[in-house]
């Protein structure tokens, strides 16, 4: 059958053949774009066929990014750990001068002690409280004093250096849990905190002031926000912040020991130096009292002279007056009844004055001697106490000036306690 098509040249096949083969080729047509967006599609999602190379790069940028931050972690963990370990050393030696000066204050309270005890070897008649006494007592009541502070402080830094050392175990703890990732990268400080000094804007820390290299700052930590899955955990964050918090206050603690150490030092030098001033001061009092003694001793001893050269010639004296001993003895013109007297006598109302004149004068010669005598008994007893006192000052002199020498000789403490004085 020939079908004829107007303005067309006529075809030998029929609607349907021609119309079964343009189906067939709309839908090869379709699926031909369906395939191609398809390709384009999966083009864009797909894995690359070079996943695994690519996966094993990210993963190992990923463990050096970490292990580089984990790395600064360490190091300012090892940061503070130097600072805690230079503070405690800084804090022993604190502890040292606080042993050192309560070491001191023992030997100045043993001192003190001996100087009371020497003194107590004074004759009992200059055993009497005075001035040094005073001041031997006010410096026993400041050592006392000085040596219970000193305790406290010594035992307040004990304490504290205890805390120190719990601080830098926890902080070793934590840097050893955090380097257990830092097998297979470079330690170099000066190569990776240089970057992030400049990102942080760290400054310069207490062990750069001093003068002691370091690199980081852990105070400026603060401003990284802790994470428990980052490198910076809330333990690194505890162990930093306590360390810093106890190494000001260390800082703090050292500064009060070296102002009670001076303070301290201080009024034991000045109270030391008003007890020797003391001892010095009486020892010339009492030196000056011997001269007076001496000047009195000379003088008691010159009047006792003085009265036994008048004694003796009184006693001579009123042996004149009494006369001889045996009436034989008597010449003619010291006896009464001379004839001279006798041829006088004749007549009444004539009686002579010479025996009792005689007799007076032997009273007043006996009551003189009697007098003297008394006299020359008191000077001696004068003159006896002047020796004593005199003694008994050169020995409190003797005794004073030991103390003086024996406070100046152990007073640079290079002395055991227990050793004789």
């Amino acid at each position: 059958m020939v079908s004829v098509v107007k303005g067309c040249i006529p075809t030998m096949g029929t609607e349907s053949w021609k119309n079964r083969s343009f189906r067939v080729l709309t839908l090869g047509k379709n699926v031909v774009g369906t395939s191609d967006r398809n390709c384009d599609i999966r083009r864009s999602v797909d894995i690359v066929p070079q996943i695994r190379d690519v996966t094993v790069t990210q993963c190992n940028e990923e463990i050096r990014n970490y292990t580089r931050e984990v790395r600064v972690v360490v190091s300012k963990l090892r940061e503070s750990l130097i600072e805690t370990n230079e503070e405690v050393k800084a804090l022993v030696r604190g502890k040292e001068a606080l042993e050192r000066t309560l070491e001191h204050t023992r030997k100045d309270l043993q001192l003190n002690k001996d100087s009371k005890f020497v003194r107590l070897t004074r004759p009992p008649a200059e055993k009497e409280h005075d001035g040094v006494d005073d001041l031997l007592e006010a410096e026993y009541a400041h050592l006392v004093n000085s040596k219970r502070s000193l305790e406290v402080q010594l035992k307040t830094a004990q304490q504290h250096l205890q805390c120190l050392d719990q601080s830098r175990q926890r902080t070793i703890t934590c840097l050893q849990e955090r380097s257990r990732v830092l097998d297979l990268i470079c330690h170099a400080l000066s190569a990776v905190l240089q970057p992030e000094r400049d990102i942080l804007n760290l400054k310069p820390n207490r062990s750069q002031v001093e003068g002691r290299t370091s690199m980081v700052d852990p105070g400026s930590l603060g401003s990284v926000k802790p994470d428990t899955l980052s490198p910076y955990t809330l333990e690194v964050h505890n162990v930093l912040t306590e360390a810093t918090d106890l190494r000001n206050q260390s800082a703090y603690l050292r500064r009060d020991i070296r102002c009670t150490i001076d303070r301290i030092d201080t009024l034991k030098q000045t109270a030391h130096n008003k007890v020797n001033q003391g001892l010095t001061q009486k020892v010339a009092e009492t030196v000056t009292l011997k001269q007076y003694l001496n000047l009195g001793l000379g003088e008691t001893r010159h009047a006792l002279h003085r009265a036994q050269r008048w004694y003796d010639a009184t006693e001579k004296a009123h042996g004149y007056t009494l006369g001889p001993v045996c009436y034989s003895d008597l010449t003619t013109r010291e006896h009464l009844d001379r004839p001279l007297v006798t041829v006088y006598q004749r007549h009444t109302g004539t009686q002579l004055p010479e025996a009792q004149v005689l007799v007076k004068a032997g009273t007043s010669l006996n009551q003189s001697l009697v007098t003297t005598s008394k006299n020359i008994g008191l000077l001696k007893i004068a003159r006896k106490k002047l020796g004593e006192d005199k003694r008994s000052k050169r020995a409190a002199i003797e005794v004073d000036s030991s103390v003086i020498h024996m406070r100046r000789r152990k007073a640079d403490h290079r002395w055991c306690l227990g050793t004789a004085f």
